[in-house]
């Protein structure tokens, strides 16, 4: 497996597009309202919205640059449309119509001819011929100017350099002052027959296809309901993404809301927006041969959660998260608030069985929230007491009594009794529905908090309580920590006997684009996955695929003839061996005699003679066997130095409170020698002179338990080999050589290993 993060086409394969394609459109809006764009044929395209406030607005957005595509799927920049002529059939329906006060307005941002900032407002209804409702419009952008009024308020547009444009649409009864409508306004509008004229009319646009390859992709609708469906899946189709894709409908853009902005199902669970997107997504997945993985979790925007829905700490405080604004988790113990939740998922559910898909749910992540400051569990809102009355426990990090233990393992049984109720209703409401259980494993298994797994990984869940158990870890799978994700592996599959095949592993994910190098560390651990056996991996999430130009390579066959065995050397050298440590210098001598070096290596590279180990004729045949299984120099193994093999008390770093995973090295003065071939079970790490808890990982790193304290020494000592190749294509050796005294040469050389 590889990787790559592309920050600009360069060459690769590009087509064109029509500007103004339905496809690129977006959407925006302020909350609680919601709206979701979706392409009805290839020249339309319609926007669905529910209007809560009466200074509601939704913008229907072209932009100039390409900010949300993939970089090597992106459509160019271009700002100027002088040369462009759109014109478009107009149909709408529950929003302010054309003609009005208010109606909707395409907004132009950009510069005027003197590169000075500024806007135009072009009234629609003043290149619409037909109805308020129902009207034809023509847009010459080297002839458009805002204004309400014609001639007599027109503003002439200067569409040379434009930035972005939207047309806005409001509900009746808009006012710019606020206030609540006296019921939910929903309204539609669409754009048919689009077309774009004139020799600005077409732009270039990356069009890779990357290999298929075995990795799934999981997404969010709350950070795609902005874009297309059709958008969306073109990226995940091109990046060579396959098999069901896992859709997280988050926790902020899905719901209704009633009278008192609280989430309902009263007229549907799901708001006519989130509806018809996924309609339409459901349906392009099926078309393009996806699987979807319904994913739906505990978490919900808190503004719009009932007050009694939510879970709470002892001293009343809601469980709030992170985000900003914050999402609450909703109770296990309400009856109302998982009712709710089977509703969402029963609506879920029926889109996909509409489109013709498999059913296949996800309950994501469901847990009882652990307060991040104080670490205080949220066990006591009023159902939960009621429930299970919890006894006071102040942090999940200092549970001490049987009576705490106790309050958690009835907490667990109250989580594992809320999914096994939502199970039901989805298998009742989908036959045959194939259920999976999502479980983030940092927290669930926080080594800080042992007694948590009580609670929030219940024995409930145990097998065959799901069909599939999914896992993910992206604290650790970002961080590298491939020591930890194995032992929370290893964990979770003794507590919960799903085995490899019955499990899924997600991979990621990078919340920042600044931190896009932990990409790297993602491709890792989603290759350790597959390695594992799991069933699918996944990566985690496509909106941050093509934020930072992530590109995976599949190279499963190059792994299958892997460059390196790790297998031994099978004969046992003697002193007789030579070593010679090498380096690359550069030596200019001026005509004065003095020199400048300059060394092109930090480190020496050896060069080996294992000759001297043959002697005898099963050592031939053993040595004749070994160089072909290693196809002659085409792969390493594993060579014990017999002068230097191993470190004892090497300086490894110095702690900084955070850092848990160094990397093995051995000194030499100020020279340093990584080393990535520990000698299995003879490595042992100390942190100021005391013996340290840790795992080794490949490529010659220990990951410790806990990260030690600033200012720490941490040291190891461990034996090591050297990974080696055979120098030459060609081996020979005979009888005649041993017999006569004479030792065969056999030439090694050392392999510089990318350590991950």
């Amino acid at each position: 497996m590889a990787h790559w993060l592309a920050r600009a086409r360069g060459g690769q394969e590009a087509g064109f597009v029509s500007r103004f394609d339905p496809t690129l459109w977006t959407v925006n809006f302020p909350r609680p309202m919601m709206a979701a764009v979706t392409t009805t044929a290839a020249d339309a395209l319609r926007v669905d919205g529910v209007f809560y406030r009466r200074d509601d607005l939704a913008g229907l957005i072209w932009e100039s640059a390409d900010r949300f595509d993939h970089v090597l799927l992106a459509y160019e920049t271009a700002r100027d449309y002088r040369d462009c002529r759109l014109r478009f059939r107009w149909r709408s329906h529950g929003i302010v119509p054309l003609d009005a006060v208010n109606g909707p307005v395409l907004t132009i941002e950009g510069r005027d001819a003197g590169g000075q900032p500024r806007a135009w407002y072009v009234r629609l209804w003043n290149y619409a011929s037909g109805s308020p409702e129902d009207a034809l419009i023509a847009l010459d952008f080297a002839d458009l100017a805002g204004g309400f009024l014609h001639p007599a308020e027109a503003d002439p547009v200067w569409a040379g350099d434009v930035d972005r444009m939207f047309v806005s649409l409001v509900p009746p009864g808009h006012d710019a002052g606020g206030g609540a409508l006296p019921a939910p306004v929903e309204g539609w509008a669409e754009m048919s027959g689009i077309a774009c004229e004139g020799p600005g009319s077409v732009l270039e646009r990356g069009d890779v296809v990357v290999p298929a390859h075995p990795l799934g992709i999981a997404g969010g609708y709350d950070d795609s309901y902005h874009l297309t469906p059709a958008r969306l899946l073109r990226n995940a189709l091109q990046l060579g993404y396959r098999g069901p894709i896992v859709h997280y409908v988050g926790m902020s853009h899905y719901f209704r809301l009633d009278a008192a902005g609280l989430a309902t199902v009263t007229g549907g669970a799901l708001n006519i927006a989130c509806a018809a997107w996924h309609r339409d997504f459901a349906a392009r997945a099926k078309m393009l041969g996806y699987d979807l993985i319904w994913s739906l979790s505990y978490e919900l925007f808190d503004a719009h959660c009932p007050a009694a829905w939510k879970q709470r700490r002892a001293d009343g405080a809601a469980a709030l998260t992170g985000w900003s604004p914050p999402s609450t988790l909703l109770s296990p113990a309400n009856g109302e608030a998982m009712a709710y939740l089977a509703a969402v998922a029963r609506a879920l559910l029926a889109i996909g069985t509409a489109a013709g898909l498999a059913p296949r749910f996800q309950i994501g992540e469901p847990w009882w929230w652990i307060d991040p400051a104080s670490q205080a569990p949220c066990l006591y809102d009023a159902a939960a007491v009621q429930a299970f009355a919890p006894v006071p426990i102040s942090s999940i990090r200092a549970v001490e009594s049987d009576a705490q233990r106790a309050t958690l393992d009835r907490a667990g049984a109250c989580l594992a009794a809320s999914t096994a109720a939502l199970t039901a209703a989805v298998r009742a409401a989908a036959p045959g529905c194939v259920v999976h259980l999502l479980a983030y494993l940092p927290t669930v298994l926080d080594p800080l908090a042992p007694e948590a797994r009580r609670a929030n990984l219940p024995v409930g869940w145990a097998s065959p309580a799901f069909d599939v158990l999914q896992v993910e870890d992206y604290d650790w799978a970002a961080a590298g920590d491939r020591a930890a994700t194995a032992a929370g592996v290893a964990a979770v599959t003794a507590r919960l006997g799903y085995p490899a095949d019955r499990q899924h592993y997600l991979s990621g994910f990078v919340l920042r684009a600044e931190d896009a190098g932990q990409w790297a560390a993602i491709d890792r651990a989603a290759a350790d996955a597959r390695r594992r056996g799991v069933a699918a991996t996944i990566l985690w999430a496509l909106p941050q695929v093509m934020r930072d130009g992530f590109v995976h390579f599949d190279t499963d066959e190059e792994e299958a003839m892997q460059a390196f065995d790790d297998v031994a050397f099978p004969l046992a050298l003697g002193r007789e061996a030579e070593v010679a440590p090498g380096f690359s210098t550069q030596i200019v001598t001026a005509a004065s005699g003095a020199e400048q070096r300059n060394a092109s290596w930090a480190e020496a590279r050896c060069r080996y003679d294992v000759g001297p180990g043959v002697r005898s004729e099963a050592d031939i045949a053993t040595l004749l066997a070994f160089f072909r299984a290693r196809m002659g120099p085409a792969r390493g193994f594993r060579l014990r130095d017999p002068f230097d093999w191993q470190g004892i008390d090497e300086h490894l770093g110095t702690g900084d409170g955070q850092t848990r995973r160094f990397a093995l090295v051995r000194r030499y003065g100020e020279a340093v020698r990584r080393v990535t071939r520990p000698v299995a079970g003879s490595v042992s790490v100390a942190v100021d002179g005391v013996a340290a808890a840790f795992a080794v990982a490949p490529g010659g790193w220990v990951t410790l338990d806990r990260a030690p304290a600033a200012g720490t020494t941490v040291t190891a000592s461990f034996a090591f080999d050297v990974p080696v190749r055979f120098a030459e294509d060609r081996l020979t050796v005979s009888r005649s050589t041993f017999q006569a005294g004479v030792a065969a040469s056999v030439p090694l050389i050392e392999l510089r290993e990318a350590a991950p």
